[in-house]
């Protein structure tokens, strides 16, 4: 029994001092996949233009023409008054003194180039025209009518005047026109009197009767009268 111990502890100091046997290294290969390479497309070889060569020239700026504007027409102005006439006044009672105010007169405006203050055939303050001899405003005066004698009756405004129109006709041929009218004031009535021209004569004397007013007394120049 002695001698089967020693050989095994023989054999075991034996099989320690053996050399571990020697394992080659196997190389490692690496899990990373290889990545695919891009497979390089030739690219074309680009040929260079040589830049071009400017030939400098005189500098010289370039004006496109405005197109020509259409001049307009001269515009027509009306002829230039040197001296213009000043407006006349022509105060006076009024005719119908009961239905008028106490202390107030009548005034008209007139042109003293068309019309000249004057009398008339009685000796009355009156207008007289001064291209139509025979065309005179004046307050109106009872005066009788032939027994042919028509009379035409109107309404007319005159600027801010209502006036009641009375037409005097003989043989169908106009003779004289009689206006009435006035303001809050006063209430008085005129003649037109004439003997040809008469459309003109009463154009004119429209054109002085628009312009009625009436002033109080205190303000009032009159006309003297005979």
């Amino acid at each position: 029994m002695k001698r089967v111990a020693l050989l095994l502890i023989a054999l075991f100091l034996a099989g320690c001092g053996t050399q571990a046997p020697f394992f080659a290294a196997t190389p490692e290969v690496s899990q990373r996949a290889a990545a695919p390479q891009a497979l390089s497309t030739p690219t074309e070889e680009t040929t260079q233009t040589p830049d071009a060569t400017f030939t400098s020239e005189p500098f010289a700026l370039q004006f496109t023409p405005v197109p020509t504007e259409t001049p307009l027409p001269a515009l027509e102005l009306p002829t230039e008054v040197r001296f213009p006439p000043a407006f006349q006044i022509w105060d006076g009672l009024p005719t119908y003194l009961a239905e008028s105010k106490p202390d107030f007169y009548f005034r008209l405006r007139f042109d003293p180039d068309v019309w000249a203050l004057t009398t008339d055939n009685f000796g009355f303050p009156a207008l007289g025209h001064r291209a139509i001899p025979s065309c005179v405003i004046s307050p109106a005066a009872g005066r009788g009518l032939p027994l042919n004698a028509t009379v035409e009756h109107d309404v007319r405004r005159l600027g801010p005047v209502n006036y009641d129109i009375n037409t005097a006709y003989v043989n169908n041929v106009k003779q004289f026109v009689n206006y009435a009218g006035g303001d809050a004031n006063i209430y008085t009535a005129f003649v037109v009197a004439f003997t040809d021209q008469a459309d003109q004569c009463l154009k004119d004397a429209e054109t002085v009767l628009a312009a009625l007013t009436s002033v109080p007394a205190s303000q009032a120049t009159p006309v003297p009268t005979p």
